[in-house]
């Protein structure tokens, strides 16, 4: 019987090992399953819109600026409230210079005793005795006050009630709304310029497939003139100045595929930060920028048809946050004036004081209750000019804030005028980028078949593949510069005021 048990005792750190090993695994099986799982294999832009929201460290910051400005509401409502406060204390009393100031001497003889009974001379004659030694004290005992007792425990709870403070709360809590929904908007502009920000990198990591495969094209393009003309060469037919031109052509081709694909590493790279995704992801953009008909990015083609129907005549949140710092720098100077006029509040005190007679720990007996109801008023008469200096300088923000209000308009009309025109500029560059291409692939077919026939040099081929490539590129960069400048046209209410 003792085999099995000892056969057992071992299984069991083997089992518990292995169920280790099978937890870590899964541990670390879980982040690269998760970011698989958020990475589709084709990645739509309203997949990487909504997992950049989902990430974004600028919406999460703007987010906790709209939980601020909520505490900052409550905090100006507060002030009409009752402000009700509790304090307990204890102290410990070490020394103190009313130690002794009531002690009185320890009579000498027996204490006062005086019967009734007996007649009135022994009534006198106990009286006068008493009253020689010491006996008789005084009626009352100083034990009980507060003067010099060890040990103090003080409970107090105070009311404060504010009756009339110049329009110092009513301004501070209209400041505090204005600042809420200047937050609010600061949210929007967030949420509006992180998904600009994700469009142009997701059209950046499109382009820099396409021109990659542009120039692997090209590359491919050149290696087989090289190989065409290396056979025309050892056959004869053509001199060795033919054959070290396209040995050229070839080897050119190569740094520009080596830097196409460091520039879609960095764009992809980008486009990984934006979507909070680790850099060994795969991803792969859906996009298609040789498309003949290119219409507007999905997520943003209704609002990019009213605005450009509204001919950018939107209502912008840059425009106002202006107006609402303006009103909040207008109810600064109430506040600033109001410093100036008398403040009125209610005030109450109820407390218990206790002096323990025995012991550290007093009794319900031992305490005192101290209670008053008032009212009080602060006028300022004279602060050395420091109110009147506190009202110049709100006055001087309200000034600023309007200045800045006037600016804001101003760069808005020509921000707005500016995102239309690049819309309007784009279209007509991918529009005739149409044409070029077609032209570029059919001359670079007749060049192709001229050098292979032997009718036409290596540097008409060279030429007429450096057209292709550049027509070809053109045609991808001027449907990347027209998707982004559509979806700022569409997000123009809320993007910040010159954003890019």
């Amino acid at each position: 019987m003792s085999m099995p048990t000892f056969a057992s005792s071992r299984s069991r750190p083997a089992r518990v090992g292995a169920a280790c090993w099978l937890l870590a695994a899964l541990f670390v099986a879980l982040p690269a399953a998760h970011a698989a799982a958020e990475a589709p294999d084709r990645l739509t832009l309203e997949d990487a819109l909504r997992m950049a929201r989902e990430h974004s460290e600028s919406l999460a910051i703007a987010r906790a600026g709209e939980a601020r400005a909520d505490a900052d509401v409550v905090r100006a409502k507060s002030q009409r409230l009752p402000q009700i406060n509790f304090a307990g204390s204890y102290d410990r009393t070490l020394a103190s210079e009313f130690s002794g100031a009531f002690q009185t001497e320890t009579p000498t003889c027996a204490p006062l005793d005086i019967d009734a009974t007996r007649p009135i001379a022994d009534r006198v004659a106990e009286l006068e005795r008493a009253a020689g030694c010491g006996a008789i004290g005084p009626s009352f005992s100083f034990g009980t006050l507060p003067f010099g007792q060890k040990n103090v425990y003080r409970l107090t709870l105070t009311f404060s009630q504010a009756v009339y403070e110049g329009g110092r709360i009513a301004a501070q809590e209209s400041e505090a709304g204005l600042s809420r929904r200047s937050a609010a908007l600061a949210t929007s502009s967030s949420d509006a310029q992180l998904a600009l920000d994700v469009t142009r990198a997701f059209y950046d990591a499109a382009l820099s497939d396409r021109l990659l495969s542009i120039a692997r094209s090209g590359l491919d393009q050149a290696i087989a003139a090289y190989d065409q003309t290396r056979l025309s060469f050892e056959a004869g037919r053509l001199p060795e100045f033919e054959l070290l031109r396209a040995e050229v052509a070839r080897d050119n081709q190569r740094p520009i595929v080596i830097r196409r694909q460091a520039d879609r590493d960095v764009a992809y790279l980008r486009l990984r930060q934006l979507l909070e995704l680790p850099s060994t992801a795969t991803l792969d953009v859906d996009v298609d920028l040789e498309a003949a008909a290119l219409p507007p990015p999905a997520p943003f083609a209704e609002a990019f048809a009213t605005v450009r129907a509204a001919s950018g005549n939107v209502t912008r949140s840059g425009i106002q946050q202006a107006e609402l710092l303006v009103a909040a720098r207008e109810a600064g100077v109430t506040v600033a004036r109001s410093a100036q006029l008398p403040s009125v509040s209610l005030n109450s005190s109820y407390g218990r004081v206790g002096y323990p007679t025995d012991g550290v720990f007093p009794g319900f007996s031992d305490f005192r209750t101290n209670w008053t109801v008032g009212a009080s008023v602060l006028v300022p008469i004279f602060t050395g000019h420091r109110l009147s200096a506190d009202v110049a300088s709100a006055r001087a923000d309200l000034a600023d804030a309007n200045a800045r209000l006037k600016q804001t308009r101003e760069l808005a009309e020509l921000d707005a005028a500016t995102a239309l025109e690049d819309v309007a500029s784009a279209e007509a560059v991918w529009e005739a980028s149409a044409g070029t291409v077609q032209q570029a692939e059919r001359a670079y077919q007749i060049a192709e078949l001229r050098y292979r026939e032997g009718l036409s040099t290596q540097l008409e081929l060279s030429d007429s593949r450096l057209s292709l490539q550049v027509a070809q590129a053109n045609r991808a960069q001027a449907a990347r510069d027209l998707q982004v400048a559509r979806a700022r046209v569409a997000l123009l209410p809320h993007l910040p005021i010159g954003a890019r």
